[in-house]
């Protein structure tokens, strides 16, 4: 079921995803070479807690028998690493690496998400471009988060700007909406066709996220049950924000 938000619930919204905007900010200026994912991790998980926020991430359960809770206040995925990276002490950061940081914060009840792709450093322009197109994703996409649009026409206008661009969005994961919950209905994949789909109402907070490929679209899980990597080890991206829905223009919750 679909929740359209309060007043109330949206002043919420905005506080818990304020939280995740200061995590960001904070991370672009920190984040080098010589780091450790784990390191990464910790830094995120203090300003949540500096902001009187709780790392919604941690002890997550996947629900699939023999997979061991999320152990890490953010996911920290790294050039071929799509998303859930485990962060790590022994996993070091190095000039050039792409890293992908998911987070999500619980404040009052309710959550804010949001991910970015860092470039540490110096690295080529074929990352660059990628990180650039991943997150132009994002914005295509809402172009068509008011009302009088669909669901599906988020995810076609996403898709089809990827493919445009000669890359390849994850199909096997998507955005969703969020409140109480960190994931609510409806689901929001990164590929389909318009005109399909719920249709999009005034107080909907939805988390959009392109996922990005630089190869073939195929993945991997690891061993570990969460972290998803590229088949073909290709880099990969992540842009998302979570948004909501007004009577006019779309609101971005996750930037400062």
């Amino acid at each position: 079921m679909i929740t359209i938000k309060s007043k109330k619930e949206i002043e919420y919204m905005k506080d818990a995803c304020k939280v995740v905007a200061h995590v960001y900010d904070e991370l672009e200026k920190v984040i080098k070479p010589g780091m450790t994912t784990w390191e990464i991790d910790k830094i995120a998980e203090q300003i949540m807690i500096k902001y009187g926020a709780i790392p919604a991430e941690k002890g997550y359960s996947s629900g699939i028998a023999g997979v061991p809770d999320y152990p890490a206040a953010t996911c920290v995925s790294v050039n071929d690493e799509v998303i859930h990276g485990v962060p790590s002490k022994t996993k070091i950061i190095k000039e050039g690496d792409l890293v992908s940081v998911d987070t999500v914060a619980l404040k009052n009840g309710f959550n804010g998400d949001a991910a970015r792709t860092f470039i540490v450093g110096e690295t080529s322009k074929d990352a660059k471009r990628l990180v650039d197109i991943t997150k132009q994703a994002f914005y295509e996409g809402i172009k068509f988060a008011k009302p009088g649009y669909r669901i599906g026409d988020i995810s076609h206008a996403i898709g089809e700007y990827v493919k445009s661009q000669g890359y390849s969005v994850v199909r096997e994961f998507q955005g969703h909406g969020i409140g109480r919950e960190m994931h609510e209905d409806p689901g929001i994949p990164n590929y389909g066709k318009a005109g399909k789909g719920p249709r999009i109402e005034p107080g909907m907070t939805l988390a959009i996220e392109p996922m990005v490929i630089q190869g073939k679209p195929n993945i991997l899980e690891l061993d570990d049950g969460w972290t998803i990597v590229t088949e073909d080890g290709s880099l990969s991206a992540h842009y998302e924000n979570t948004i909501l829905i007004t009577e006019k223009e779309p609101e971005i919750l996750t930037i400062l």
